[in-house]
This record gives C-alpha cells, structure tokens and sequence, in this order.
C-alpha cells in the first residue's frame, strides 16, 4: 500500500513498526528498536516518499548564525569577567536572533 508522510505521523509507533517489519529495506534494519522519529525517516527512504525540508524564508541565515557566533565569543568574555550585566544582555541577543530564525522557517 502506497503511503503518505502526513498518513504516516498519524500512525503509531506499532503500526509504523508493522509496515516496516513487511519491508526488508537496508534503512529499516533495527526497526524494532527506532523511535518513532527515526521510523518515519527510515520508512519515508524506504517508500521513496519525499520527505519535508525547512527553509528560512525572507531571511539571510548565514548572516544571522554568524552575528551568533561572535555573540557566543562575548558571551564567553563576559562569563570570564564575570560581569552578569553584560552576560544577560549578549545571551539576550542570542535568544532574539534564535527565535528570528525560527519564525522565518516554514
């Protein structure tokens, strides 16, 4: 039977279990002991069903991941000069530029 990725989510961890124990696919060797995370990839490789990818839209992620990665510097700067004013302020920024980034992707 040919399956969906959104039919496959709503099944349980023992259903996915018996569709992957009828296919003998090289990606679903062990899938006795998967979580149901890893069984819906294995089985979506297994099915040859396109499985989603998120993207950030109307955003510059590059840009973004690396404003947090000199934040991350200053962050580590301040907690060496143990100077919590400026610590709670550049972990702050981290957070902000985190959720800008999670609200972009779809």
């Amino acid at each position: 039977m040919a399956y969906t990725l959104e039919e496959l989510k709503k099944k349980t961890v023992a259903q996915l279990r018996d569709i992957a124990k009828a296919s003998d696919h090289e990606a679903l060797k062990g899938y006795s002991v998967m979580h149901k995370h890893e069984l819906l990839r294995a089985l979506s490789r297994s099915l040859n069903i396109e499985h989603e990818h998120h993207e950030v839209v109307g955003l510059n992620k590059g840009a973004i991941k690396a404003q947090i990665k000199e934040l991350k510097h200053k962050r580590d700067e301040a907690a060496g000069h143990h100077d919590s004013a400026r610590l709670k302020e550049v972990r702050r920024k981290i957070h902000r530029l985190k959720r800008m980034i999670h609200k972009a992707t779809v």
